[in-house]
């Protein structure tokens, strides 16, 4: 009987790692570092507990699928040996599924008190720094969130081609002043927007600019109007 491998120290990837560190503020690494270290309160170690565990049954369920690509993908003779192993391979695939459920519900259950003592805070600082109001007037002239193939890394590229970083949209988003379209994929980019409390807190700011406009680059269009003689 094959075993699914030990998962590795870096952490593996769950639907609900995003939920977990817009809650707690900071990233799964880092609540698996302070959880290990004592660090941490009640809720927020019983979350992080959770979630660890959610972290190995998916990378069981990982194990159980590739094998069973591996077994019916030609990589191996078939023979009368080969179904009984398949056959195997599969139950085992609906058990490591069967937990990963189970263990997705716990971490739900262990999250949802954070979110709810989380909302339960200002949805926006009073005062937008100069920098968080000049993202958002990004963002609302249009926005995708995309993720790196490689690094997993965050990015949102505004239609006016300002790059808003992971943290700086994190940020923003754990204020309660932009969403995104989760329906869509990643890859594909994640239309962000202004929530009603972003436009809410920009449209309250000064009516002073906060930054000049840049600089056209030499051969955009349209060019910059020449001042009147």
């Amino acid at each position: 009987m094959s075993h699914p491998p030990k998962p590795a120290p870096s952490t593996a990837l769950t639907p609900l790692d995003h939920r977990v560190e817009l809650a707690v503020g900071f990233s799964v690494d880092r609540l698996r570092r302070d959880h290990d270290r004592g660090l941490l309160d009640e809720p927020a170690a019983r979350l992080a507990t959770a979630h660890r565990a959610l972290a190995e049954a998916v990378t069981s369920v990982t194990f159980y699928r590739v094998l069973l690509q591996r077994l019916a993908g030609g990589e191996y003779t078939i023979d009368q040996a080969l179904f009984p192993r398949i056959d195997r391979t599969v139950q085992q695939l609906k058990q490591a599924v069967a937990i990963r459920d189970v263990r997705e519900q716990e971490t739900i259950d262990a999250l949802e008190p954070i979110e709810a003592q989380a909302a339960q805070s200002p949805a926006y600082p009073s005062e937008l720094k100069a920098r968080e109001v000049a993202l958002l007037l990004a963002i609302s002239q249009g926005a995708k969130l995309h993720q790196h193939l490689l690094t997993q890394r965050l990015s949102v590229v505004t239609g006016s081609g300002t790059r808003v970083t992971q943290q700086d949209y994190e940020r923003l988003e754990r204020a309660g002043l932009v969403q995104r379209d989760a329906s869509r994929a990643l890859h594909a980019g994640q239309p962000v927007t202004l929530t009603d409390a972003g436009r809410a807190a920009l449209t309250a700011q000064p009516a002073t600019p906060v930054a000049a406009s840049p600089a056209p680059r030499p051969g955009a269009w349209p060019p910059a109007p020449r001042a009147r003689r």
